[in-house]
């Protein structure tokens, strides 16, 4: 059966275009579902980045609990088959909470590597489809500053398989904009 691993960052709950998509987008995949929401993972700071440095079997206690919530972000990535992620755009890029995501997924010796000829994802191959929703900014504009950074995490981290499903214009025609994405998602390969 297929894993699908379901991640929302819209602060607006229920309300959210991009949660509305993503409902969606896992129904017509079905299979096996886990579904963070972002909204609460917290930001990275020093001491973080400290754990994070430190060899796996020279980690103290508190450094293992400070990596705690990482570490099972980026199980649930590795065990997905494919994952989905609601990327509505506040100000021309991702969301806070989609952001604080990346960074705890991103770890040196776990979901990428540094070699001599430059970084290795190690997150393995993975398809992934974002919900991306927006008032005014077209998905792939010169002012879409969001999509280049996903796609571009993602693929340092190994992930290139990425397809997005865009509900532009909400802010103009919200109905119009998610039947052209809901239209779309019709299209997407279960």
């Amino acid at each position: 059966m297929t894993k699908v691993l379901r991640i929302d960052s819209s602060i607006k709950g229920p309300a959210s275009v991009t949660r509305k998509l993503t409902d969606k987008i896992v129904a017509r995949l079905g299979g096996d579902l886990t579904e963070r929401d972002t909204t609460s993972i917290p930001l990275i700071d020093g001491t973080w980045i400290g754990a994070a440095y430190t060899p796996a079997d020279a980690r103290t206690d508190a450094q293992k609990e400070t990596l705690a919530l990482s570490d099972a972000l980026i199980a649930e990535i590795k065990a997905a088959d494919v994952i989905v992620i609601g990327a509505p755009i506040y100000n021309f890029g991702v969301t806070g909470p989609l952001k604080a995501w990346i960074d705890q997924i991103c770890r040196v010796g776990e979901t990428f590597k540094y070699t001599e000829t430059g970084p290795v994802g190690l997150a393995g191959a993975k398809r992934v489809i974002v919900a991306y929703a927006s008032g005014g900014v077209p998905q792939g504009s010169a002012y879409d500053l969001a999509s280049a950074y996903i796609k571009q995490v993602l693929a340092f981290i190994g992930i290139t398989d990425v397809t997005f499903v865009a509900a532009e214009g909400v802010a103009v025609d919200e109905a119009a904009a998610i039947a052209r994405a809901e239209e779309e998602i019709g299209k997407l390969a279960a």
